[in-house]
């Protein structure tokens, strides 16, 4: 939704979606990562608060690619939410699914030493995101949901702060 401020000028509203599904060829992660940036970009963040959110996409991708499908082909669907200033991605497969979360989100833990890979992918999540929340179940698949907040300067924080009244403790208009 789309609507204009007292000055005219137009400014987005309510929360904005977006879903996207393909196979799980390591190939797609690029595409996953640039998609879900083109989806934000309309938001104006700063170059440090984009790069963050497509490395954090490109590691739950892999993720889904390496250890969720491991050597089959499935899908992996990548949802992208705007709400305000407040960026909430989800990726998620069909796959295996995680026995030990808690262990998974270890700093260098892999379940995949024999393909060289680093176990810093949930590290990175963490790093570059605000939060990061893993569901998982063996057989069940795995979702990924990480959220970030853009900061100060970017062209939603600024138009957030216009529309949104400053509320008292019991949720009224307190100007």
């Amino acid at each position: 939704m789309v609507t204009q401020n007292n000055e005219g000028k137009e400014q987005r509203k309510q929360r904005e979606r977006m879903k996207l599904q393909f196979e799980s060829h390591s190939w797609n992660e690029s595409f996953a990562r640039v998609t879900v940036a083109a989806f934000l970009a309309r938001l104006d963040p700063t170059v440090e608060e984009m790069e963050d959110v497509k490395t954090a996409v490109s590691e739950a991708v892999t993720n889904a690619v390496v250890h969720g499908y491991e050597n089959e082909i499935g899908v992996i669907t990548v949802e992208t939410e705007v709400d305000g200033d407040l960026v909430i991605v989800k990726i998620h497969d069909e796959g295996c699914g995680i026995a030990d979360i808690k262990q998974a989100m270890e700093p260098l833990y892999t379940g995949k030493p024999e393909l060289e890979r680093s176990g810093m992918g949930f590290s990175f999540m963490e790093a570059f995101m605000d939060e990061v929340e893993v569901e998982s179940a063996p057989g069940q698949g795995t979702t990924v949901t990480m959220k970030k907040r853009f900061r100060e300067g970017s062209e939603a924080q600024r138009d957030h702060e216009k529309e949104t009244p400053d509320l008292d403790r019991n949720g009224k208009n307190g100007k």
